[in-house]
């Protein structure tokens, strides 16, 4: 039986969105991944290509009918109205296929670097699960933004599983914009409430389960046997938040804004094969010719001994790919 997962990206987003797909097949091969179009390019791209396990859906399929989608969708911002899709896409697929007994929603921007297998163990018996972003002492006051991240969620077909997705979707139509009012923040907030309005929930407490550039500081790491161990477990995936180029052979990691000290092999074990599979994905969309917006946000012209300079002019924040 098929473990459903569900994710949106663009053609923007197509690498990133296509390296986790091929991470998430290598560990868990019997996964489904129902991918939500954010514009017509992806999908013709993903369509071309008819990766195996992967379903892509058309933004207006799933559009079709839906009236309180549209209404938010004509009061928010772009970014907005994609964080309000999130449950709503979930409770699609849901209806969509009646065979889904349990299905997962995944950022697309993680990586999966083991089997999650470990995950779905810990979800028996359980109708909801969230990830806390396990947010270290120094950046305990990001906490007012959710203490739960949306990068992993799970809902059972069972009454309490629907039941806590129906209310979030609804909560996300009637309100979802990315500031910060009363006790609601986009999607994410929300998050909050669930343990104390249904049964079932569990909060999964396991340290190789989204390991982030906020929580990398709060962790010890190890490498062990070619392996990055995570408190003494192995990394299940790995949430590459805000990680972007700057140049051909140059990566910012994000970790300097969250107090991460440099940690060498990370580069070895973490960051290049990421980029590695990134270059894969990038490769795939070129066969069918996917149009994507230069992800360059400086121009650095590096080589040789030049390249601590400019590592040390970014703080130690940058890998070499």
């Amino acid at each position: 039986m098929a473990r459903d997962f569900c994710c949106y990206f663009d053609h923007r987003y197509f690498d990133k969105g296509v390296a986790m797909y091929q991470s998430l097949l290598t560990h868990c091969p019997d996964a489904r991944l129902w991918v939500l179009c954010l514009s017509d390019e992806c999908h013709r791209a993903l369509s071309q290509l008819a990766l195996p396990g992967l379903v892509p859906v058309q933004m207006a399929q799933f559009e079709a009918g839906n009236a309180p989608l549209a209404a938010a969708k004509a009061n928010r911002s772009l970014i907005e109205y994609y964080f309000t899709c999130t449950a709503s896409f979930l409770d699609w697929v849901m209806q969509q296929d009646r065979s889904v007994e349990t299905l997962t929603y995944v950022d697309s921007d993680l990586y999966f670097f083991s089997d999650p297998a470990p995950i779905f163990a810990a979800f028996e018996g359980h109708s909801i699960l969230i990830v806390g972003h396990r947010f270290p002492p120094a950046l305990a006051g990001r906490e007012k933004y959710g203490r739960y991240n949306v990068g992993w969620l799970s809902f059972r077909r069972d009454a309490d599983g629907l039941a806590c997705l129906a209310w979030w979707r609804d909560r996300c139509l009637e309100w979802c914009y990315d500031r910060l009012e009363e006790d609601r923040f986009a999607d994410q907030k929300y998050l909050d409430r669930f343990e104390q309005m249904f049964s079932g929930v569990l909060v999964l407490d396991h340290p190789g389960v989204n390991l982030a550039p906020w929580n990398l500081a709060g962790h010890r790491l190890e490498q062990r046997g070619g392996h990055l161990l995570v408190d003494g477990v192995p990394l299940i995936f790995f949430h590459f938040h805000q990680f972007r180029r700057l140049a051909p052979f140059l990566w910012d990691t994000n970790n300097r804004a969250n107090g991460v000290k440099r940690c060498a092999f990370l580069d070895d074990l973490l960051y290049r094969p990421y980029i590695r599979a990134l270059a894969r994905a990038h490769a795939l969309g070129d066969e069918v010719s996917i149009q994507r917006e230069k992800q360059l946000t400086r121009q650095y012209f590096v080589a040789g001994g030049f390249r601590k300079i400019v590592r040390s002019l970014l703080g130690g924040d940058a890998v070499i790919g």
